[in-house]
């Protein structure tokens, strides 16, 4: 289980090494994204709060990334944050996330991205529940849920 003191040595001291890498030319990422999506992930957009369609989604599955399919985040550890976008407590795998310090807006917070195609995703936070203590808040636009049949 990550803390907040591994997400901060990455962010710091370099990422895990991802399973994959997926790199497209941005054309190439036009293409196949919407331009809402294109904006978010390729561009480091943010949507607005309450307003993504995975925010209030609890079926089973995965949230891969819809820029490269690969499994981000997994159902079970979501949970309701009230900040307006899914969050999480853990990535579905150590290197299926990528960490950067960014000081955007006169703020210090930790980026995240897929590890595999370095598209954006949001933010991770130390203000989760336990055990892990983080809060990985994802915009809905990043992701592509991956429901598991029953």
């Amino acid at each position: 289980m990550l803390t907040w003191k591994e997400v901060i040595n990455f962010s710091v001291n370099g990422n895990p090494t991802p399973d994959k890498r997926v790199e497209k030319t941005e054309a190439e990422w036009r293409a196949q994204l919407t331009p809402e999506q294109f904006r978010i992930t390729r561009q480091k957009g943010t949507e607005r709060a309450h307003t993504g369609e995975l925010c209030t989604a609890y079926d089973e599955g995965k949230y891969n990334c819809v820029c490269c399919d690969t499994p981000l985040f997994d159902s079970t550890i979501k949970f309701s944050s009230g900040t307006g976008w899914p969050s999480f407590t853990q990535p579905i795998k150590e290197n299926a996330i990528k960490y950067e310090k960014d000081t955007a807006f006169g703020m210090v917070r930790v980026e995240v991205m897929c590890n595999t195609c370095d598209g954006h995703l949001g933010h991770v936070f130390p203000d989760g529940p336990e055990p892990s203590g983080l809060r990985y808040c994802v915009n809905s636009e990043s992701m592509i849920l991956d429901k598991e049949i029953a």
